[in-house]
């Protein structure tokens, strides 16, 4: 009797690879059978490089063929070995989040440029344009998000969803939030080793109901370290803004940060650059603008590295003030903080929907280490 192929593998249903629960088809361990008049190929692949395990599969598969058919069958078994990698319980997993469309970490080189306060302005002005927006505080040792809505003393609570416990994010200004600002207190350091920060936002990323949303805004930490990889490596990121301001020192840093999304390593794209404390105008003198920081210094550098600069915010005291008082600035209704958080932000969007439409889809890193960064590549 010649069997077909079909006959071949309804009879390696009965059979399984020593060690695996399910059968060798229903496994996918078998990956193709042929016949060729009275030559029958099983190309197999199995989990395991062991030299029993491989010479137990190809026995059982000749003398099943044998019985079943015909002792005169040619039976040739070719064996694959993939090894799956083991599972590091405190990396995060590069996968996307249902319900998100887009997703943009906001990040600066350097401390103290105003990334937090730049995040919450876009969010709560994204948000009065009628997007569904949330913000991830993934700024570990920092938190600052609980301060800027006003939400210090909330905590999240869970719910369920779907038969499964998840956390749901407060809610201040129609932006959703999470942070680790929420399961600290105020006075308590953060001293936590990479793993536990990349478990701690594993939680707050996959195991929160976020529900649908346009943008996701994620609230990097400084520099270019183990927390930017951690998200990276979490999720698609459809793109980068980075926030600096004028001076030198910040300028070097922010350098960094557009080689690191840029890098071959990690192929972020970088939507823009917003220059933050760009200048200050004192109410008795409206007219004029005094540049303590330096002039223009991030918009040299957008032009510089080839990406977009997306604007300039002031210095501002009612910037800081609002941000205290956990009132973002851009909601002050007809004000100059008003208009130009909206005009950033609309260059904003406008870089992602061009992103999304010119670019491929953004791929979760695969990396767990990465050299330094020297060069950028142009967008």
């Amino acid at each position: 009797m010649k069997p077909d192929r079909k006959q071949i593998l309804a009879a390696l249903e009965t059979i399984t690879v020593a060690g695996e629960g399910k059968n060798m088809v229903e496994s996918g361990a078998v990956t193709n059978v042929l016949t060729f008049g009275d030559e029958v190929v099983v190309d197999l692949t199995i989990a395991t490089p062991a030299m029993h395990i491989k010479k137990r599969a190809e026995d059982d598969i000749r003398k099943l063929i044998h019985e079943t058919f015909s002792p005169e069958i040619k039976v040739k078994v070719n064996i694959k070995v993939e090894v799956p990698e083991k599972e590091n319980p405190n990396q995060i997993k590069g996968k996307p989040i249902p319900g998100i469309k887009n997703i943009v970490a906001v990040a600066s080189g350097k401390g103290g440029v105003g990334k937090s306060t730049v995040t919450a302005n876009l969010a709560v002005t994204l948000a009065r344009m009628g997007f569904s927006v949330g913000v991830l505080d993934a700024d570990i040792y920092g938190p600052s998000m609980p301060i800027m809505f006003d939400v210090e003393s909330e905590k999240p609570v869970s719910i369920t969803v779907d038969g499964r416990s998840k956390m749901k994010p407060i809610e201040s200004y129609e932006v959703k939030i999470l942070s680790i600002g929420f399961f600290t207190a105020p006075s308590q350091a953060v001293i936590w080793r990479g793993p536990m920060a990349a478990k701690a936002l594993n939680q707050m990323i996959f195991d929160a109901d976020w529900g649908e949303l346009d943008f996701l805004l994620i609230d990097l930490p400084p520099g270019t370290g183990d927390i930017h990889l951690s998200i990276m490596q979490a999720l698609p990121i459809t793109g980068a803004v980075v926030v600096s301001t004028p001076q030198a020192v910040a300028l070097a840093d922010a350098k960094k940060g557009v080689a690191m999304f840029l890098s071959d390593a990690i192929n972020v794209p970088v939507l823009g650059i917003i220059e933050n404390m760009a200048y200050f105008t004192p109410q008795e003198l409206p007219n004029n603008k005094y540049y303590i920081f330096g002039k223009e210094g991030a918009k040299n550098l957008a032009e510089d590295l080839n990406v977009p600069f997306l604007g300039e915010v002031p210095i501002v005291q009612s910037i800081r003030e609002a941000g205290d008082y956990g009132r973002p600035a851009a909601m002050q209704t007809a004000s100059v903080i008003e208009s130009v958080f909206e005009e950033v932000t609309r260059n904003v969007v406008q870089e992602v929907v061009d992103r999304n439409q010119n670019l491929p889809p953004t791929e979760a890193i695969k990396i767990t280490t990465m050299a330094g960064c020297s060069a950028v590549k142009k967008k």
